[in-house]
């Protein structure tokens, strides 16, 4: 699948989303309350968009490491469900206690992201062939691409959160 023409640019994309929505502070009405029903439904979105898109990451993952053994599959993925779900459980203790963990999250995302996009058989060829006439071996094109995807997730957070954080000092 992920040979299809585009498929991985989409992912890059919804992991972009992912990232900035990570940035983004609870909804609070005028009394400092927050807003369940809103931020529960948006969060459910964003875990449900971030669910689909690890597990498919997940799974692709084992399948390249089972190699067509169909037990091996089946034992890979057996193992790593309850894996991530104890790591997501962890994690979320980690970052209520330190907070900035998000921001890094957020980062490690972008960073992924720009991976991704290199990646595409849709533009990898373009982007290769850029990258030789500004002189940039092919070869450095995902570090690039990623430490871009780390500013533009980050930047793109921030501007946001600023205007979140501005209009509520006017309301």
């Amino acid at each position: 699948l992920l040979a299809l023409p585009f498929l991985k640019v989409v992912g890059a994309l919804l992991l972009l989303w992912i990232g900035i929505k990570l940035l983004q502070p609870e909804h609070e009405d005028e009394h400092g309350n927050i807003e369940g029903s809103t931020h529960l439904r948006g969060a459910i979105k964003t875990i449900v968009v971030a669910d689909a898109v690890m597990s498919l990451d997940n799974v692709i993952a084992v399948a390249a490491a089972a190699k067509g053994d169909t037990t091996l599959l089946i034992i890979g993925l057996a193992m790593s469900i309850p894996l991530v779900i104890f790591g997501s459980t962890l994690l979320l203790k980690v970052i209520e206690r330190f907070p900035v963990v998000v921001w890094l999250g957020a980062g490690l995302l972008g960073f992924i992201t720009g991976e991704i996009v290199v990646d595409d058989p849709a533009v990898k060829d373009t982007l290769i062939a850029m990258a030789g006439n500004m002189g940039l071996p092919a070869a450095k094109l995902p570090i690039t691409f990623g430490l871009a995807g780390i500013v533009l997730v980050l930047l793109i957070g921030w501007v946001m959160l600023s205007r979140k954080k501005a209009a509520m000092a006017h309301h």
